[in-house]
This record gives structure tokens, C-alpha cells and sequence, in this order.
């Protein structure tokens, strides 16, 4: 049995803090490259609804271990009531971002954040560069995020399956990498219909290639599907982008997992196995090279 264990919370991104995961009561532990991540589940532990709105679960309902959204079903309904993501709020008196972000090619997005929130919202959703559009009231930026998807044709969410697939072919210089930024600015700020409310703001793209470290990222050989009570997760930490760790394992091959797995479950040190960057979780092979004979497909 383990004499320690705690109860993750998921990764956070903090402006010029990097990413950190966190743990129930606040404590976090950062992350940074080559460092080893190893970690195993409480053997018999059931993994717990992750609560609404920075409230408990009063339930401390069971959720199933592949969700990444960590929350029963009236947790879930309750924290989208309160959501702007989901266009539930619009009385928010906070000033808002409109922007786009680009996550590999064909892939650019249109969205908003709260000005206060700086790149953070990009950073957790593992945008490769992006640029600001406009500031203004959250009704306005709503409304300059409804006219851009329609005139520009692009979508406000991008699979993260499709995220992860292109991260190690990425185009080699932060100028490629934005092109198709500049093209979709130069569209925006063309546009009739603005809100006169919103503020335009001038093209300048941000890159966050090394902040997430995807410069000579290798393509990854397999998904952790899932954690498991007992199991053990460890590696060596090649980069973080969003919610994913990618980590070198057992033979050489990269795993990706996203952390969103992680919360709700209690987690404490782990043995030999993982120390020696090895999974015994549920990993899904991904296209490309075989996974290592060492990242097993389950438990034992």
C-alpha cells in the first residue's frame, strides 16, 4: 500500500510559469523538459467526479476512466451553466479577447478569452501560434466570433486527436508556422459587420513551438487510453502542449498522455517499473512505428 497518496486536479498553464500539474488543496508540482514523470494509480481506488465551479462533488460520484472531463452528470450540467465556452453567460462585465489560433496545417480556429487571462487559454488548448483579433465587451466578442466562423469558414474547436497527430511535422520556422495566420487576419480585419464596441488589433503572432518544446518532437507511437487502479505511468517529459505529456518510454518510442485522465484519481509514488519509464495502463497504438514491447496494452 502506498504511504502517501494525492488526488490530482489536473495540469495548469500559467503565463510565463510554464505548465504544472496540481493537486487537490493546491499544491503543484512544475514540469519542465527531460525531467521524469512516474506516478501509480492507489491500488483499489476509484477515480472521484473532479466537482463544479471549484466546489466539491457532494456526491464523491464514481466517473469512468476514460473521461476527460472528470465530472458526474450534474457537475458537468452545472458547470456548463456557468460557462462562457458554452454561451451561457452574458452578463460577464470583464473586457474579452477575440482570437485566432493555428494548430497545424488546415487548422485554424476562432475564439474568445477574458483579457485578464492573457495567452493562458491558448496555451491549454495547445494553440502552435496565435494572434489577437479585436478586445471588447463579451457580448461583442461573441458576436465578432459568430460573423468570423461563417465569412472565414473556420471552426471555434479542433479535435484534439488532430492536434497530436501533426505536432512533429510541424513546419521548421515560426514564419511558416503563422502563415495561414496572417492570411485569416488580414481577411478578419476586412470584414463589414464589425461590433463597434470591439477594438481591432493589429496581426502579431505569437509562437509558443519551444514553450510547449515541439522542435524535433518524435511522432508518437501510442495514447494512454486510460488509468487503472494499480497502474504505473513513467517517462521522460519530451514536451508539453495543452493537457498532453509527451513522454519517451521503455525502447525509445514517445507516449502521449492527457492529463485530463489524471484527475480524480489518487496517485502516489511509483516503483521500478515506471522509474524505468515503463506503463502498465491501457495504451492505444497510434499510426506510424509499433509501440515499444516494454508500453504494455493493459494491466499484467
Amino acid at each position: 500500500m502506498m504511504a502517501q497518496v494525492w488526488k490530482c486536479a489536473g495540469l495548469r498553464w500559467t503565463t510565463g510559469g510554464g505548465p504544472a500539474l496540481v493537486w487537490e488543496g493546491g499544491r503543484t508540482s512544475p514540469l519542465t523538459w527531460g525531467r521524469r514523470v512516474a506516478f501509480a494509480v492507489a491500488e483499489g481506488g476509484v477515480r472521484t467526479c473532479a466537482g463544479a465551479r471549484g466546489h466539491p462533488c457532494p456526491l464523491r460520484a464514481a466517473v469512468p476512466g476514460r473521461s476527460t472531463g472528470a465530472r458526474c452528470e450534474e457537475c458537468a450540467r452545472l458547470d456548463r451553466a456557468h460557462s462562457v465556452a458554452a454561451d451561457t453567460i452574458a452578463d460577464d462585465p470583464r473586457p474579452y479577447h477575440v482570437y485566432l489560433a493555428w494548430f497545424g496545417p488546415g487548422m485554424v480556429k476562432v475564439g474568445i478569452t477574458a483579457v485578464e487571462r492573457g495567452p493562458a487559454r491558448l496555451l491549454e488548448q495547445g494553440a502552435v501560434c496565435f494572434t489577437w483579433l479585436g478586445a471588447g465587451p463579451l457580448m461583442a466578442a461573441r458576436r465578432t466570433e459568430e460573423l468570423l466562423r461563417a465569412a472565414l469558414d473556420v471552426p471555434d474547436r479542433i479535435p484534439y486527436a488532430r492536434k497530436r497527430a501533426v505536432r512533429s511535422a510541424l513546419p521548421g520556422t515560426a514564419e511558416e508556422r503563422s502563415a495561414e495566420l496572417a492570411e485569416a487576419h488580414a481577411r478578419a480585419v476586412a470584414l463589414a459587420g464589425w461590433p463597434e464596441s470591439l477594438e481591432r488589433q493589429p496581426y502579431r503572432p505569437v509562437d509558443h513551438c519551444a514553450v510547449f518544446g515541439l522542435d524535433g518532437l518524435p511522432a508518437a507511437v501510442g495514447q494512454v487510453s486510460e488509468l487503472v487502479p494499480g497502474g504505473v505511468v513513467g517517462g521522460d517529459l519530451v514536451a508539453v502542449a495543452g493537457p498532453d505529456l509527451h513522454l519517451a518510454a521503455v525502447g525509445g518510442g514517445v507516449v502521449v498522455l492527457d492529463t485530463r485522465l489524471m484527475t480524480g484519481w489518487e496517485l502516489g509514488a511509483a516503483g521500478d517499473d515506471a522509474g524505468a519509464g515503463r506503463l502498465t495502463v491501457p495504451v492505444r497504438e497510434l499510426r506510424g512505428p509499433r509501440v515499444p514491447a516494454d508500453v504494455q496494452e493493459g494491466l499484467f
